[in-house]
């Protein structure tokens, strides 16, 4: 039996997710999870061998909890399940460590096949997702603007930022101004916008 974590903060799409992985002869729903952060420690002590995970979770997004179940159990496969078929998500998670990543909108018999075939060592991407990705090319922004970024989308000002990152003022605009540049955006509401519609944040 293969044992597998499922992580999704909607408790009914979870339920419903491990009732149909319930139906295959192989796979064995060993724990679930509502939050981001409580991830890497259930995999642990579950000893799970596929953990799949929604991006958008409490406490920790889908794709830090990959990169942290990959630094603490290199050996458990990570399967991203999402609703959100961004480009740009696509992109985060295969650099955390994903080994799949697939919209909700599959049937539960593609899940299934996909918890087997990154068992044997595959990779498995939605093609029509991966089309988008290689169209839309790489991300532009550094890992410190959208630092920066993600401070701001929730109104915080420049000063607040800047305390919260320990980060001058000045550096804190600098950063803004060229995500705002980068995102073709009019303000940091609208970067803000921009990145997260393309999965960058």
């Amino acid at each position: 039996m293969i044992r597998v974590l499922l992580a999704e903060d909607q408790g009914m799409v979870r339920e419903a997710l491990a009732a149909l992985l319930g139906l295959e002869g192989d796979i064995d729903v060993v724990a679930q999870v509502s939050r981001g952060d409580e991830v890497a420690d259930a995999v642990e002590a579950h000893d799970v061998e596929v953990a799949v995970l929604d991006i958008e979770m409490p406490g920790m997004t889908g794709i830090d909890a990959a990169a942290e179940v990959r630094r603490r159990r290199p050996g458990t496969k990570v399967v991203i399940a999402t609703t959100f078929g961004r480009p740009g998500y696509l992109r985060r998670a295969m650099e955390a460590g994903a080994d799949a990543f697939l919209v909700k909108d599959a049937p539960a018999s593609e899940l299934a096949e996909a918890i087997r075939r990154v068992l044997r060592g595959e990779r498995v991407i939605d093609p029509a997702l991966a089309a988008a990705a290689l169209a839309e090319g790489a991300n532009p922004l550094t890992a410190r603007e959208r630092e920066v970024l993600a401070a701001a989308a929730d109104g915080a000002v420049n000063a607040e930022i800047a305390r919260r990152l320990h980060l001058s003022e000045g550096t804190v605009r600098n950063y803004l101004s060229m995500a705002i540049q980068k995102t073709a955006a009019r303000n940091r509401a609208e970067a803000v916008r921009v990145a997260k519609d393309k999965g960058w944040l």
